[in-house]
């Protein structure tokens, strides 16, 4: 347990990812397979179900440390995270001390097996026992984490990707490889572990999909662009709203990979069934939608299936799903990528057109281009993508080859200018990690009537310096305290910028938006001139 609070911190104290990976692997290189095993487990996101209610995890705080209700209630306002409140309670109880001397020399897998997992079975009083306990056998950092995977809610800045990294780096493993083995339902034990790192990789190579290439954001405006090139040298597509995706084919099976290193075959059968049609050796670029009646859905359907492990007859049904394809990276079990990418477009729409030759409809799409003479026509296409549902355009040099990661010149993307609208700041609470101290999380509302009703929640967009004056401004101006949040008087205005709105029967004020953000903070505007839910209807198309 204290090598693996130690990378907590290492992992926690760092933004640099050289410095999160090199801790990553310093620890694998130093662990038996079974901390390991859980160590990975834990740190791509898997979680144990919550073995003991946060209630009572509070009443064995005050009968380990005397402390009156309400105290913890002030201490844990101000520290805003509850397993970060208990570890600085319980250590600085007055025999916490004393019994550190004696703790044991227990490895994670020893905590987690022996230990934590046994407390969800005991009766109350032996669990309040045990937690004060144990709590006394663990250092502050320790204490954290261990009361964190007891909640279930023990979350770390490292990624399943790095992890994955890490893993690559010490074994000489392909990252692919430790993804694919990675993937769908598997349990922490020695023999898992060992199965990750082994070095014959013929089980996963078949699955590998390439490096995605990535497009930057258009630079220029248009008619500064258009002095430096031709239009004809350029294919134009336009740029969906979907999960970035490689469709694989090799050796009689299929396998759908997301640019997050995800295997995602089993969300979207589908797609999976139509690839049975495809040649050996084929992999596609392109981007899964939720597409129905001939028109994209939008993104929030499609969340719904992308996590499952297996989907019923009737989500396929309501919420379909297609492969927009846009480029072919292999063929016949050859590399295309050196190709001009109109080449590789060429025999992507042969080779759709072929499998699809007798089916009226087809979850295999190839992405329509969007035609232009000028590049002040191609200006106005794209003015048609909300309409369309699209996020505007992607332009992709004819001539270019298939790159790695993100590059600059032959791939852009010219995305539409966000929606914006102005809202009051209503509530708050504390971020997490080194931000748990301050109220970075806020709740935004537009005028109905005279009331505000609640549209958004969004944390970023605000530096360093407007972030401790939005703080402050909490405290002054808290109204109501509901846990951790802080509703406040309605005095501060916000401009938010966000993709996408759409209705929502999940949310009171009708509407749901698509990655809200703080664009800039408006000073020079009061709560009242703030925007009406009659304005965001109307973006809606709910008027």
């Amino acid at each position: 347990m204290e090598d693996f609070a130690l990378l907590f911190k290492a992992i926690d104290e760092t933004t640099k990812t050289s410095q999160k990976v090199s801790a990553l692997v310093d620890y694998f290189a130093n662990c038996n397979a079974f901390d390991a095993a859980w160590a990975v487990y834990f740190l791509t996101g898997r979680k144990i179900r919550q073995l003991v209610p946060s209630s009572k995890l509070r009443a064995a705080l005050r009968a380990k440390t005397g402390i009156p209700q309400w105290l913890f209630d002030e201490a844990y306002e101000v520290v805003g995270d509850l397993a970060e409140t208990i570890a600085l309670l319980a250590d600085n109880a007055p025999d916490t001390e004393i019994k550190n001397e004696t703790r044991p020399n227990m490895s994670l897998s020893e905590w987690v097996e022996g230990r934590l997992l046994s407390l969800k079975d005991l009766d109350e009083i032996s669990q309040q026992e045990k937690l004060i306990e144990y709590w006394d056998q663990l250092d502050i950092t320790e204490k954290f984490v261990f009361t964190k995977l007891i909640t279930g809610n023990f979350r770390v800045g490292a990624s399943q990707q790095l992890v994955v990294k890490a893993l690559s780096q010490l074994t000489k493993i392909s990252e692919e490889s430790i993804t694919h083995r990675l993937s769908g339902e598997w349990y922490p034990s020695e023999e898992f572990y060992k199965a990750l790192i082994y070095h014959d990789t013929k089980d996963s190579d078949k699955s590998r999909p390439y490096p995605f290439y990535l497009a930057y954001p258009l630079e220029i405006e248009i008619d500064q662009y258009a002095l430096q090139e031709k239009i004809t040298d350029w294919i134009v597509e336009w740029k969906w709203d979907g999960i970035r995706s490689q469709l694989i084919r090799r050796e009689g099976e299929s396998y759908l990979w997301s640019r997050g290193g995800e295997l995602i075959s089993a969300g979207f059968p589908e797609i999976i069934d139509a690839s049975h049609l495809l040649p050996e050796g084929t992999v596609i670029d392109g981007e899964i939608l939720a597409w129905n009646l001939g028109e994209v859905m939008p993104f929030q359907f499609l969340q719904k299936r992308i996590t499952r492990k297996t989907v019923s007859k009737k989500m396929i049904a309501e919420i379909p799903a297609v492969l927009m394809a846009y480029d072919l990276l292999e063929w016949q079990g050859g590399d295309l990528r050196a190709q001009s990418f109109s080449t590789r477009r060429n025999l992507l729409e042969q080779l759709v057109e072929v499998i699809n030759k007798d089916r009226a409809t087809s979850p295999i799409m190839v992405s329509p281009l969007v035609h232009a003479s000028s590049w002040q026509e191609l200006l106005s296409k794209r003015e048609e993508s909300r309409n369309l549902k699209v996020e505007g355009l992607m332009l992709k040099r004819a001539s270019s080859a298939y790159g790695v990661g993100r590059r600059k010149g032959d791939w852009w993307k010219w995305k539409i200018d966000p929606f914006l609208i102005d809202a009051v700041l209503i509530a708050a609470q504390p971020g997490h990690g080194r931000r748990a101290s301050l109220y970075t999380d806020y709740t935004f509302g537009v005028w109905q009537n005279d009331q505000l009703i609640t549209v958004a929640k969004a944390y970023s967009g605000l530096d360093d310096s407007e972030i401790r004056k939005v703080d402050a401004f909490v405290r002054k101006n808290t109204l109501e305290r509901v846990g951790p949040v802080r509703t406040v008087k309605p005095e501060l205005v916000f401009e938010l910028a966000f993709e996408g709105i759409q209705a929502s029967s999940r949310h009171k004020s009708g509407i749901a938006m698509r990655f809200p953000r703080i664009a800039r903070w408006r000073t020079d505007k009061p709560a009242s001139e703030a925007d009406k839910l009659e304005t965001l209807q109307h973006l809606a198309n709910l008027e």
